[in-house]
């Protein structure tokens, strides 16, 4: 199991226990007022079945969701809570629903949202969830502490339901379908919705805890996010916060399917960023960097000849930060500099630096403390035209976790605070 399976695999540990069942029961007599009208108009069940699937959420959530009273049922400030990730998830389902009419196959008149709250609880969906993304069930029975044959009926009653397949078994594995992957997609977002009920009330008590999640690019690596989450976790120990390391489209990808909260680096436009909600924390631009004592250093003037004869390392092509240097060259009518090594990894990059004459382009945030020693330099050449946002990336309509939005804030407030975030507008 990689990095990114483990983060993903504990966010969904608190959402594992909740019965979807329940929490459409919950819902209905949150609407009707009372267990007897929902069980009738809405449930189609026995008001006894009702009146145990309240009480077993409740008991799984440890509160009380309705006052109680002679007039009915209403809802108490938990319920409050809870309703509104009910809601969310009821239109997660919703949309499962018409993406599975569109492409997937199924009828019109296919009520999704009751087969999924019947037979799935929050472990269920993660268990398909897994399967489909992993495409290998020794691998998730593993994981999940189950048996295969376990996971191959919850699987059946699944496909059995809505009348077609999830997965496929070819010579080269069990491969998804394209309903398998539209139900992998929101269950994961289901779970996103589950994983926040516990963190949501526990933050109306006045503790914060949970798990956040965090796309780090590397903008925000070095200064921006360490310093937020140290001082967060200082006042708030039981916060959870990992961090997700990868290229852009996979974290939006993550962003978009719940697996991660926001992502923190630099802002995309376009077809990059749709459906997502985008905030600009500052300006950064890149800067050529050097190690101290290079000959460029001393050099009386840095021209795009002394450039071109230097050696380079840097960012692979294709890279947002390469793009940006080769379009400044071009508009400038002079040739990018071709570099001798290309690296995304830091590390590589801060010991090429150092050890030998090589120049990178690169922002200096992202070798602050090297910069700050004194070990590297900013070469006197601005890269004037090669500015780009960096911010908060956030899946549009999202409704965070109450540690996401503080971790966030927290973001903010470093950036405010900063002298090195402001200046380069």
């Amino acid at each position: 199991m990689n990095q990114r399976d483990k983060v993903i695999d504990r966010t969904h540990a608190g959402a594992l226990g909740i019965n979807l069942r329940h929490l459409r029961a919950f819902s209905a007599v949150a609407a009707a007022g009372s267990i007897a009208r929902a069980a009738d108009e809405q449930l189609y069940r026995v008001a006894s079945g009702v009146t145990r699937s309240i009480s077993e959420l409740e008991s799984a959530l440890g509160r009380p969701l309705f006052d109680r009273g002679s007039r009915g049922m209403a809802l108490n400030s938990y319920g409050d809570l809870v309703l509104v990730r009910a809601r969310r998830i009821e239109r997660e389902f919703e949309d499962a629903r018409a993406q599975l009419v569109a492409r997937g196959g199924i009828g019109a008149a296919a009520d999704v949202h009751s087969l999924f709250a019947s037979i799935l609880n929050g472990r269920r969906l993660a268990v398909i969830a897994s399967l489909v993304e992993k495409r290998n069930m020794p691998v998730v029975a593993r994981g999940f502490g189950i048996t295969q044959p376990a996971i191959s009926r919850a699987l059946k009653d699944l496909e059995n339901g809505l009348g077609l397949p999830l997965l496929e078994r070819k010579s080269r594995g069990l491969v998804p379908t394209t309903a398998g992957d539209i139900v992998a997609f929101y269950f994961k977002r289901v779970l996103a919705e589950l994983r926040h009920i516990g963190p949501d009330i526990a933050a109306s008590e006045g503790t914060l805890q949970g798990s956040v999640t965090v796309g780090a690019l590397p903008l925000g690596r070095t200064q921006i996010l360490p310093l937020a989450m140290a001082s967060l976790v200082a006042r708030h120990p039981g916060l959870h916060i990992a961090t997700v390391e990868s290229p852009y489209d996979a974290l939006a990808a993550s962003l978009r399917s719940g697996d991660i909260d926001f992502i923190l680096g630099a802002l995309r436009s376009g077809a990059a960023a749709k459906d997502l909600q985008q905030e600009a924390l500052f300006v950064d631009r890149i800067s050529v960097i050097a190690r101290a004592g290079h000959p460029l250093e001393r050099a009386a003037q840095v021209d795009f000849d002394a450039l071109r004869q230097a050696t380079w390392a840097l960012s692979r092509h294709g890279t947002p930060g390469r793009e940006l240097l080769e379009r400044f060259f071009s508009a400038a009518r002079e040739a990018p500099p071709i570099p001798v090594v290309e690296t995304g990894d830091l590390a590589v990059l801060r010991g090429l630096l150092l050890e030998s004459d090589m120049l990178t382009a690169i922002s200096a945030h992202q070798l602050r403390y090297e910069i700050r020693d004194g070990s590297l330099v900013v070469l006197d050449f601005p890269l004037e035209e090669t500015r780009r946002e960096i911010g908060l990336s956030q899946r549009l309509g999202a409704f965070p976790s109450p540690g996401a939005r503080a971790l966030m804030q927290e973001i903010r407030a470093v950036v405010a605070r900063s002298p090195d975030f402001h200046g380069q507008e």
